[in-house]
């Protein structure tokens, strides 16, 4: 049934992303593109450093959480790394795979690296919680009128979601059992202070890249539904396991906001977003990560020698 409906997904996607490319103008796509304000372009760079550094601190609680003693701006280079990869190739990659192998080399154990992980993973998708139920409950953005969910689906789904953030909240502050044991892990329940921050920390890094694209649409269409669309799209990215979401972002952006502006500005706008956001940081995260490599080799190297020294 799972892989029935994957597959069913996938069919809809193509069909969507198909329909609406034979409605671009690809040449009046590429003039947007080279018309594309200066200022704009550069206030699209200032937040979007504002959010992967926000983010790059996620694993800052972690550090708290755990009292793991590596260096903040380690910790958060190992973060930047891994959430950029995220970013471009999808979690399995980026959030999981690579924060294993980085912070296992600079020395921390498995189940240190796991709560971390699981800290920082909850402060990204409680954030979420917390804002997409705000704006889905109280400024619900404008759906085509074929979609089966609808306003009324749209807003009871924000008061669910809000409900889950708020539950999240009131588990960390009555909670007695502060600690959890799964399939041998311990997890230790965060105190109420820590979970607010991991809220607000989450909800500000969505806003931030809302803020992103808000400025690289050139702030023509409002903030509140820019940022409603960004975090749908989001929900169908993750649902389609599509690395960065290629195609989805462009085709719910597209479908939703079409009637706002028209489709070859919005296509140039999404890719302008995704060079800022994606592909720029990932030439970097990719520098970084080969450095990190390079220490690594150079390490396990000279401890070979000292050890082969000493027999």
């Amino acid at each position: 049934m799972k892989k029935a409906a994957t597959v069913a997904f996938f069919v809809l996607l193509g069909g969507l992303l198909l329909t609406q490319a034979r409605a671009v103008e690809w040449e009046q796509v590429a003039a947007s593109l080279a018309h594309f304000p200066l200022s704009s372009l550069l206030g699209a760079c200032a937040l979007a450093l504002l959010s992967l550094a926000l983010y790059s601190s996620f694993d800052l609680l972690g550090r708290h959480y755990t009292g793991h003693p590596l260096p903040a701006p380690t910790v958060m280079r190992v973060t930047f790394i891994s959430y950029v990869f995220n970013l471009n190739l999808g979690s399995l990659v980026g959030a999981v795979a690579l924060r294993y192998r980085l912070y296992s080399r600079l020395g921390l154990d498995t189940g240190t690296i796991t709560r971390v992980l699981s800290l920082s993973l909850l402060t990204n998708w409680m954030g979420y919680l917390l804002l997409a139920g705000a704006i889905f409950a109280f400024q619900t953005p404008a759906l085509p009128p074929d979609w089966r969910v609808g306003r009324t689906g749209l807003q009871m789904a924000g008061c669910v979601l809000l409900a889950v953030a708020l539950l999240y909240l009131l588990l960390c502050a009555l909670s007695r059992q502060r600690r959890l044991s799964l399939r041998g892990r311990r997890f230790d329940i965060p105190s109420l202070p820590l979970a607010a921050l991991q809220l607000a920390m989450g909800a500000a890094n969505w806003l931030l890249m809302g803020g992103v694209m808000f400025m690289a649409l050139q702030q023509k269409i409002d903030f509140t539904a820019v940022v409603g669309v960004l975090l749908l799209a989001a929900v169908a990215s993750f649902i389609s396991h599509v690395p960065a979401g290629l195609g989805v972002l462009e085709a719910v952006f597209v479908v939703l906001l079409s009637p706002l502006l028209p489709r070859n500005e919005l296509l140039a706008s999404v890719l302008v977003y995704r060079a800022i956001y994606y592909l720029a940081p990932l030439a970097l995260a990719t520098v970084l990560y080969l450095v990190a490599e390079a220490r690594a080799k150079r390490t396990r190297a000279c401890t070979a020698a000292v050890g082969h020294g000493g027999g």
